[in-house]
C-alpha cells in the first residue's frame, strides 16, 4: 500500500527507535518528536519543530502516534 504522507514513522522497534521514511528514503532511526523534527529540517523544512512534528498532516504516524516510543 503506498501512503499518501511523504513521511512515514514506523512502529518503535525494541530498542525504542521508530525509522523514519521521507519521500520514499530511510532518513535514519528517531528517538524522539525532537529527531523527527531535525530528519525533516535536513530534508528542506527548516522551519520544522517538535510542535510542527506533533501536529503535522504530512506525517502518517505507523504503530502510534508521537507520543509512543517504547516497544
Amino acid at each position: 500500500m503506498v501512503s499518501d504522507h511523504p513521511v512515514v514513522v514506523y512502529e518503535p522497534d525494541e530498542d525504542g527507535a521508530r525509522r523514519v521514511r521521507i519521500d520514499g528514503r530511510i532518513s535514519g532511526r528517531a528517538y524522539s518528536v525532537r529527531d523527527v523534527a531535525a530528519f525533516m529540517q535536513e530534508a528542506g523544512l527548516q522551519d520544522y519543530d517538535e510542535m510542527d512534528v506533533v501536529r503535522s498532516a504530512l506525517i502518517e504516524w505507523r504503530g502510534g502516534g508521537p507520543d509512543v516510543w517504547a516497544h
